[in-house]
């Protein structure tokens, strides 16, 4: 099917019950006008039009290529849809994705069969939407999501608030204060946009003040029911991602066909990753939808159940582009060939010795080299750098020089006996790679609130000095080891600006420990998959181009970092819509005080189109901890040419 006969429609009306029109933008078989066919939903609040267009066009273009109905439509109250946003993954998100598929299936042109598919966002919600069970809905390909979206998403990870809450909270702000495209929905542009300027939600407050695993967070985390999805899902994501552990858990619980494939990459489709090597995940996708969506028997049930990137050691880079290693495939998930490896804690060391009373130091730096939560790609060093720094003000154990490679392929255990001299307390545990001349390179690591030892459903104070056996799953791997190098684990009892520290001091005391880490037996089994191919990319211009800045300075006793990104100034040449926008953040604390962590995050951001518009906004969002409570405060200003038209500032104090 050549691209003549791909007909593209930016602006098709869904209209809900409610009377709410969303935007499409739907790419059309001319085929379809005469023969039905299946249909691909995306379906996000990140701007058709401006915002995710210059990767939607091609993708969605090869999949209507390959006799697909490809749709891709803005959120409720996001970009060229009318309504209200109101928070990430609401019920009336959810239930607006249910109208939207049952609207698909009824057109004319479907045949009733529609697959969804996403990021990050889009993979929330398809995995979300499809544990609804819409009758249209056949099958779901989920990319960069989880399955807890408390646990093991970007608010919180084992208890313990990330820096990343605040950081996408601004980020939110910002994307969803701008107006949809005049040229699309006419004079009522303004009042829409202003609309939305005035219903601007403080999700940083909603979702600090959530601290514990309650009724808010259980709603659409899929672990909650897994039998609740009965379509089949294909679960892709990067083990440089904060979402690492989704493809396992899905493979391992869903009763529905389910497929895991971890890559090396960053927060990114597979097909144009920041971290080589990329895969052609259009050509996956195709033969996914074949299969579920036309019924084609083409192999894919026999693939194996889970596939991994198993990454070679390398010395760490925070702008690594490329990581050796080689694709491994597992039949069965979890595998019988991975078994778990203990060995335990001695006096500094791993595997040999006995346990011995090991002080934690306890030092607000550890963490300047911990990497992005979220490498997305914006540059400015994202990635983890040495942990030689951090592993200095932390709690060591180290093996032994390894006599073999080992592939550590799952998720790593540790065990701990701890106590906190007071009621509380956090603990940080990381799994490195350390090389013969000492530079030791992050695995992967686990965090736990101690006050949520026994369950983040609820927090309990801890009795200072009591003894008490913890265990912490840290988050999926697939890394080779190779011989003569150690393993280490470090525990610390911080990790700024990855997380937030505890407001008041505290010591930790491990009194032994282990790790239970797994190790994959078979060697010469690699796979392949096809390489990301070239497409034709959307016709833009850039009018300024991106750069990045990152640095640390260190004022006394306080440290501070800051990071710049200018994303650049861009022409669309099919539009003519212009987009820029930069962010700067800034993470300050004193080494001795852990209520003196402050986060400021500035958002700026223009669209315009010459001699038609031309608006922009500016979010500032500050957050302080004290010692028993946070503060945070966001300022929301928009202009319309030179005129400022909107201001406001929310602001709230929310106990720990």
């Amino acid at each position: 099917m050549g691209k003549a006969e791909i007909n593209i429609h930016p602006d098709m009306g869904i209209e809900l019950a409610d009377g709410t029109r969303l935007s499409a933008r739907v790419w059309m078989p001319s085929a379809a006008e005469t023969t039905p066919l299946p249909a691909i939903l995306e379906y996000l609040p990140y701007r058709k039009t401006d915002g995710t267009v210059e990767r939607d066009d091609p993708m969605h273009l090869h999949f209507a290529q390959h006799g697909y109905v490809s749709v891709r439509v803005d959120r409720r109250g996001c970009g060229d849809s009318e309504g209200l946003f109101d928070d990430e993954y609401s019920e009336q998100e959810l239930a607006d994705g249910e109208d939207i598929i049952a609207w698909i299936a009824a057109q004319p042109w479907c045949n009733g069969n529609v697959g969804i598919q996403g990021i990050s966002w889009g993979g929330f919600n398809g995995l979300q939407i499809a544990a609804r069970r819409p009758e249209a809905l056949k099958a779901v390909i989920t990319i960069g999501s989880t399955v807890d979206r408390y646990a093991d998403d970007i608010h919180y990870k084992g208890g313990v608030q990330l820096c990343e809450n605040i950081g996408w909270a601004a980020t939110a702000m910002s994307w969803f204060s701008m107006p949809p495209d005049p040229g699309l929905v006419g004079d009522d542009w303004r009042e829409m946009w202003h609309a939305r300027l005035e219903q601007t939600p403080f999700l940083a407050a909603t979702w600090t003040r959530h601290k514990d695993r309650d009724a808010y967070w259980r709603h659409g985390s899929i672990c909650e029911d897994y039998s609740a999805i009965n379509a089949p899902v294909l679960a892709m994501g990067g083990l440089h991602d904060g979402y690492r552990n989704t493809m396992a858990h899905l493979v391992e619980n869903l009763a529905s066909p389910a497929y895991g494939i971890a890559g090396p990459w960053n927060h990114k489709y597979p097909h144009i990753s920041g971290i080589a090597p990329a895969i052609s995940y259009l050509e996956i996708a195709v033969r996914w939808w074949d299969r579920w969506l036309k019924g084609i028997k083409n192999g894919v049930d026999d693939e194996p159940a889970y596939r991994a990137y198993v990454m070679d050691s390398v010395i760490p880079s925070t702008t690594l582009t490329h990581r050796p290693g080689r694709w491994i495939a597992e039949p069965a998930w979890p595998s019988p060939d991975i078994t778990q490896e203990r060995m335990g804690f001695g006096p500094g060391t791993l595997g040999t010795g006995e346990p011995v009373p090991t002080l934690v130091p306890y030092d607000l730096t550890c963490g300047q080299n911990c990497g992005e939560y979220f490498p997305f790609g914006f540059g400015a060093g994202e990635l983890p750098d040495r942990q030689d720094a951090d592993d200095a003000r932390s709690a060591c154990f180290d093996s032994q020089p390894l006599q073999a490679d080992w592939d550590i392929v799952g998720a790593p255990v540790v065990d701990l006996r701890i106590a906190s001299s007071a009621p509380h307390g956090q603990v940080i545990v990381r799994l490195c790679d350390v090389f013969p001349d000492g530079t030791s390179a992050l695995i992967c690591l686990g965090i736990l609130n101690l006050k949520h030892r026994g369950g983040f459903d609820r927090a309990v104070d801890l009795q200072p000095g009591q003894i008490y056996d913890i265990s912490l799953t840290l988050d999926q791997s697939a890394y080779r080891v190779p011989a003569g190098h150690r393993l280490r684990v470090a525990v610390s009892s911080s990790y700024w600006p990855y997380c937030w520290p505890d407001g008041r001091p505290f010591a930790l005391t491990i009194h032994g420990g282990a790790l239970s880490c797994p190790k994959r037996m078979t060697q010469g089994d690699q796979i392949s998959f096809p390489p990301a191919f070239e497409m034709e990319p959307r016709p833009q211009k850039t009018l300024r181009p991106p750069r990045d800045d990152k640095r640390t300075v260190t004022k006394g006793d306080q440290i501070e970092l800051t990071i710049f990104g200018d994303h650049g100034c861009i022409e669309d040449l099919v539009t003519g819509l212009i987009n820029e926008s930069d962010v700067t953040e800034t993470w300050t604390i004193d080494r001795a005080d852990p209520a003196s962590a402050h986060a400021r995050i500035i958002w700026n951001r223009s669209l315009s189109r010459a001699g038609e518009f031309a608006v922009s906004t500016r979010v500032v969002s500050d957050m302080w901890g004290r010692d028993s409570h946070f503060e945070i405060r966001q300022t929301l200003e928009a202009w319309d040419s030179d005129k400022m038209v909107f201001e406001t500032t929310f602001h709230d104090k929310i106990d720990r």
